[in-house]
């Protein structure tokens, strides 16, 4: 059995994770996380190859004779969040902290690198992929640009998120559409300051910026079919700073979400549309930035890949009618890129009733760190399935 054997050296992967979450580096800061890595799958007897996208690291494995590949992806970086669990292994970095699980997620892959290296039973080469700035301005799209998968071709690659909430290890996939694309819309309503007593003589940006972040709703629910998902999200109202003065600007910076080409591209069409029309008809103007940053593409799971793990899942154990999800999940992951080029599969694994991703309380399930190398280790061997 995967799961006996891993249980053997469960402990050692304790060990690292808790490692990891002492000591979180940033999007391509992770140099101490990296050199761990190499060090482990080197140890284990992987090809080793380095300072991919900077920080990232890929453990190559051939194995018996066939032909395909498998790339398996784990990422890496931590946030810039203050740590307040009080756990004995907290952070050690002042302002940055492992709030969202990639200590985690590389753990489990350490482990599955493990298992697939002492038991060999897979027919093929697997890549596994530890990828640097998965929470920002996206490792995943550097190491494509950097010829990722011409150095390491992959039939297919597979990744995961831990997800609080559902019961640890439980597994939930959809074939199509599986994470949102994220846009940040930045905009600056102008108008004409004024004083808080003469409001007549102004013409109040704030008022206008209000108006704009309730019209800004209509642009789902009045414009989308109602299966198509999307959310627009008003995180930052700044302006003015007194209160009897009316400013003469406002800033509004908005994130919009979509699952889809045609309703990222109404969006982007329809939202200045509103902002404009609204601003306007305060006697605003409105400077709008759509696509402010970084930009992530929408993912979607190629159905013969959300079927294995489906039947993985299934396999290890797990109730069918649990694992299929109703829709895809709303955040945003640049593994999206990797799904750009390569047939692929993202999917969630049950972190259990733990605080949320990016919760400054947050932790990672250690119970994962057996679940998660056997789904993984099952799921190579039946990819790469032996003669």
């Amino acid at each position: 059995m995967i799961e006996s054997r891993v249980e053997t050296y469960k402990g050692e992967l304790v060990a690292i994770r808790h490692d990891l979450h002492m000591h979180p580096e940033l999007l391509f800061e992770e140099h101490r996380t990296s050199a761990i890595v190499a060090k482990e799958l080197a140890r284990f007897g992987y090809k080793v190859t380095t300072g991919v996208a900077g920080t990232g690291v890929i453990g190559t494995m051939t194995s018996g004779t066939g032909s395909r590949s498998v790339g398996i992806r784990a990422d890496m970086d931590a946030l810039p969040i203050e740590e307040m669990t009080n756990l004995p292994y907290s952070s050690r970095n002042t302002g940055k902290m492992h709030a969202c699980g990639h200590d985690g997620h590389t753990t489990m892959l350490l482990g599955a690198a493990r298992y697939l290296a002492e038991t060999r039973n897979f027919s093929g080469t697997v890549h596994l992929i530890f990828q640097p700035a998965e929470e920002d301005v996206s490792g995943a799209k550097r190491m494509i640009e950097e010829g990722l998968f011409k150095r390491f071709p992959c039939d297919a690659v597979f990744a995961l998120h831990n997800i609080p909430g559902e019961d640890a290890g439980q597994v939930i996939v959809r074939a199509g559409a599986i994470t949102a694309a994220a846009d940040i819309v930045d905009v600056i309503i102008r108008g004409v300051g004024g004083h808080g007593a003469i409001p007549h003589k102004a013409l109040d940006p704030i008022v206008a910026a209000s108006s704009i972040v309730l019209a800004l709703q209509t642009t789902v629910s009045r414009n989308l079919d109602p299966h198509d998902p999307a959310v627009v999200t008003v995180g930052a109202f700044n302006s003015g700073n007194m209160p009897t003065v009316i400013p003469q600007e406002a800033h509004l910076q908005i994130g919009v979400r979509t699952c889809t080409k045609p309703v990222r591209e109404m969006m982007e069409k329809r939202i200045p549309e509103l902002i404009s029309a609204q601003a306007k008809s305060f006697g605003c103007t409105a400077e709008i930035v759509y696509g402010h940053g970084h930009r992530y593409p929408p993912g979607f799971n190629s159905e013969a890949e959300a079927a294995l793990v489906r039947d993985v899942a299934v396999e290890l154990g797990q109730d069918s009618s649990r694992i299929e999800m109703q829709g895809p999940f709303m955040f945003a992951e640049d593994f999206a890129y990797m799904q750009e080029v390569v047939p692929s599969c993202y999917f969630g694994l049950g972190n259990g009733q733990t605080p949320m991703l990016h919760d400054a309380a947050y932790d990672f399930n250690d119970v994962l760190l057996t679940k998660g190398p056997v789904f993984w280790g099952r799921l190579v061997e039946r990819f790469l399935v032996k003669a």
